[in-house]
């Protein structure tokens, strides 16, 4: 079912006649903050230090009060950094939009300096799937015979440690195993099954079902 354009955000200019829009979404602000903020491991890691140098003051002869009350400025830097995290994941979720057509992806993002990226399907080589255990994932796009994209511009929309041959990325789609079956249906119609392969990423949560029936999917 094709969901309406207006849910989310103007494509920047009419689709050609013919062709179609089949999804469009945004990335979960869940996983944004989680999987590209890592705003679990920086708090893990700044509770640690807190509790370091409350430890430090204690068994140096401070009184417990005094000991929390010298970490005290460190716990309010704690906290404001994480609500930084928090903040700038919420402003990279509102300026993101991902729009998949019958012809091509569109990657629209950046929240200082708006950007959009137009993918047209026939450049996809391949595409693969990861899945979270709460339904949500990523879909990397390997492309062929287009210039080389930037890593900083399009992050976090990029796949993770490929800075050689970056792949631009959906990143924590929203039930994303049914948008890569959509995506699946529509590359088929635009490349031979014989030259292109979705495949399945190693994942987090439970597996999914394939992306289609002609899907080659690893393990």
């Amino acid at each position: 079912m094709t969901q309406a354009p207006s849910q989310f955000r103007e494509l920047p200019s009419p689709l050609p006649e013919g062709e179609r829009v089949i999804w469009q979404g945004k990335p979960t602000y869940k996983g944004l903050a989680l999987r590209s903020f890592h705003i679990r491991e920086v708090l893990i890691y700044l509770v640690l230090l807190v509790s370091w140098k409350s430890w430090s003051g204690w068994s140096s002869g401070q009184l417990i009060g005094e000991a929390v009350a010298s970490a005290l400025p460190l716990a309010i830097l704690t906290l404001g950094g994480i609500s930084l995290l928090a903040v700038l994941a919420w402003l990279f979720r509102r300026a993101t939009c991902y729009t998949i057509t019958s012809k091509r992806i569109l990657l629209q993002t950046g929240v200082a300096l708006p950007l959009t990226m137009n993918i047209p399907l026939g450049k996809i080589a391949n595409a693969a799937l990861r899945t979270n255990r709460d339904g949500s994932g990523d879909i990397p796009l390997q492309l062929a015979d287009t210039p080389r994209v930037s890593y900083v511009l399009l992050w976090p929309h990029i796949r993770p440690w490929r800075m050689r041959a970056p792949e631009p990325m959906l990143t924590s789609v929203p039930d994303v195993a049914n948008v890569a079956a959509k995506l699946a249906e529509a590359l088929k119609g635009q490349h031979d099954l014989s030259e292109i392969s979705l495949v399945r990423l190693a994942n987090s949560g439970p597996a999914s079902g394939p992306l289609s029936s002609s899907t080659t999917v690893a393990a």
